[in-house]
């Protein structure tokens, strides 16, 4: 990941970031055991042990390393274990394996974290404009990877046939929607697009540049369980018509029939979050579907995705901290809707390329983005899982078609 050039932060602003942030990563982890936090329940997931110790090499490698005189590594054997896509800084351990890794423990893991604290704490206010811009970098970083691990802990307790909860509160009721989408015309015309070089972003966010948007329309909201459950009803999973082909072939191949983490009861259908094992409630937007089933449902609704640009000029003037996010460790879950940020992730129909002009930073810090830049779609927004204060108009989630543990809704456009 990479930020794009710009004045960094005051080393204060950093310094009570960096608590917040870092407080929160334990937080999520906190209700789990070592065995919890070991397990990997695929090899696109990645266990919560690994993602702390992740975020914590990337402070300890980026800021101590190389920016701290005489700075010496905690531990010389970790770096293999905790790198994840950056060759230069050498070989790392197999993603698909990072679940064979049962030592170090998490109560070593959170040791090495309080030992990363305590040394980029004491080293922030000596830093220069660099090492600030890199510790900004960092929190970012660690803000993905706390969604990250949020999806990842779901997918692994749903492995479980106990199907334990997280974290066992009441279940919250959403608040009840309309039963008609409005349509709400977008804007049309020469735009501009991507990142207006105040306040943090990514590499891929930028260069702000032209786009030509003809006459169009967004939903009010996003797509709910309820509609969902009709398109479900009508055969929506069964009718190749709705569907890419690729989308086709991965439903029957895998036997798709519903959302993931969806279950037929003898009475109703059940979704499982990290609240545990619930009624699908119609009203809360419809989570965790690939790009192939969004694209199928909007078919079949008589509409179709948004494109990126769409999507983002309309949310060009909202608030991008509204919705559902993540305040605090707690229960993860959708539940309104009706907001352009939070809930869920949104697909959209425009695929993850680099803009006109992008150039990935310089450095082994900017390998994150440029080379993902194929085969994988753009999501927009925000999510139950995304912390607050992490997501702007401008951002740009990628996945590929066939993925969905992450938190992925749709919402509706429409041609004009």
């Amino acid at each position: 990941m990479a930020s794009e050039a710009r004045s960094a932060p005051a080393a204060g602003d950093i310094s009570r970031r960096f608590r917040t942030v870092r407080a929160l990563s334990r937080a999520i982890a906190a209700p789990l055991s070592d065995a919890d936090a070991t397990l990997q329940p695929h090899p696109d997931a990645s266990p919560a042990k690994w993602h702390l110790a992740h975020t914590s090499w990337f402070f300890e490698t980026f800021v101590l390393r190389d920016h701290v005189a005489g700075y010496r590594l905690y531990d010389e054997r970790w770096p293999f274990l905790f790198n994840s896509y950056y060759q230069g800084e050498g070989e790392r351990h197999a993603r698909p394996r990072r679940g064979m890794i049962s030592r170090p423990s998490l109560d070593e893991i959170l040791a090495y974290r309080d030992h990363v604290d305590g040394a980029v704490a004491q080293a922030i206010p000596g830093l220069g404009e660099d090492g600030l811009g890199l510790v900004e970098l960092g929190l970012n970083h660690e803000q993905q990877h706390q969604e990250l691990m949020l999806t990842d802990i779901l997918a692994t307790f749903a492995e479980n046939p106990l199907m334990p909860a997280m974290w066992d509160h009441p279940p919250a009721t959403p608040a009840p929607l309309p039963d008609a989408i409005r349509w709400v015309e977008g804007r049309n015309g020469v735009e501009r697009i991507g990142h207006d070089s105040g306040g943090f972003a990514f590499d891929c966010e930028t260069p702000r540049h032209e786009v030509l948007l003809r006459r169009h329309a967004l939903a009010d909201r996003l797509v709910t369980n309820g509609e969902w459950l009709r398109f479900m009803e009508d055969g929506g999973y069964a009718a190749a018509a709705h569907w890419l082909s690729d989308g086709w072939e991965w439903a029957a191949e895998n036997r798709i029939e519903a959302p993931l983490y969806w279950s037929r009861s003898e009475e109703s259908w059940m979704r499982f979050g990290l609240d545990g094992l619930r009624p699908v409630n119609p009203a809360e937007p419809v989570c965790h579907i690939s790009y192939y089933e969004a694209d199928a449902y909007a078919r079949w609704a008589g509409a179709r995705l948004p494109t990126e640009a769409e999507w983002e000029t309309a949310a060009a003037d909202a608030d991008s901290a509204g919705g559902h996010q993540l305040d605090e460790a707690g229960p993860v879950r959708p539940l309104g809707g009706g907001h352009l940020f939070g809930d869920v992730w949104q697909w959209t129909m425009s695929a993850f390329l680099p803009y006109p002009g992008f150039k990935p930073a310089a450095g082994t810090v900017g390998e994150y983005n440029g080379k993902f830049m194929s085969g994988q779609m753009v999501l927009k927004g925000a999510s139950c899982a995304t912390p607050r204060g992490h997501s702007r108009s401008s951002y740009r989630n990628f996945f590929y078609p066939h993925q969905r543990w992450q938190f992925t809704g749709l919402r509706l456009a429409k041609d004009l």
